[in-house]
């Protein structure tokens, strides 16, 4: 499936660790010919980290896809009546956006462009990067998993030994992942041995 011509919402969540490799897979839905509309919550604004500074991020973001972020709830309404996304994609995902998207609560313009984008029965694609996924987090991610037009990119223990239960995605995959969710279905296997693809 071409990506020429979708409108793709990006929204970012405060996994800031995980921005180096979630870059240049937005970087490819643009040169796919996607327009990508970037969504993001407070943290990633305000919050300044060894990984970089909340307002540089969103400088960086603005300047790949020539789109202002959308960074309120306000804003991130009209995405479901006005403004629909062929396609929603949340990557990073952190543990609490999860458990909070999974629980139906909205409280941050990137769920919020979730939300509105299931209202209009299109896919939402999820790359998670929680530590708790295979902890207390666990009830919620297989929640998502097994409700309708939510769709994951492949994901996988980031390290066994000193995090057992932290899951990241494959952030390689978003691309593909996108695509199959545009068509209704859910790229496989999406448990892989993600550790292995770690340098």
């Amino acid at each position: 499936m071409s990506l020429i011509g979708k409108r793709i919402g990006f929204g970012l969540t405060g996994s800031h660790c995980t921005y180096d490799a979630v870059f240049p897979e937005i970087e490819k839905l643009v040169q796919a010919g996607a327009e990508v509309v970037p969504v993001v919550t407070a943290t990633v604004q305000n919050t300044d980290t060894r990984f970089g500074k909340g307002m540089d991020w969103i400088q960086r973001i603005e300047d790949l896809t020539g789109n202002k972020v959308i960074d309120s709830i306000v804003k991130a309404e009209p995405l479901g009546p006005k403004f629909p996304l062929d396609c929603m994609v949340i990557a990073p995902l952190t543990g609490v956006s999860m458990s909070k998207f999974a629980n139906a609560m909205n409280d941050s313009p990137v769920l919020m462009a979730a939300k509105a984008t299931l209202r209009n029965l299109k896919p939402v694609v999820l790359g998670i990067s929680t530590n708790d996924a295979l902890g207390l987090n666990g009830v919620n991610l297989m929640r998502l998993m097994a409700t309708k037009h939510i769709y994951f990119i492949p994901y996988g223990q980031d390290d066994p030994i000193k995090k057992p239960n932290s899951m990241v995605a494959r952030m390689t995959m978003l691309s593909e992942t996108v695509e199959a969710a545009i068509d209704g279905k859910q790229i496989q296997p999406v448990l892989i041995e993600r550790y292995k693809d770690t340098e």
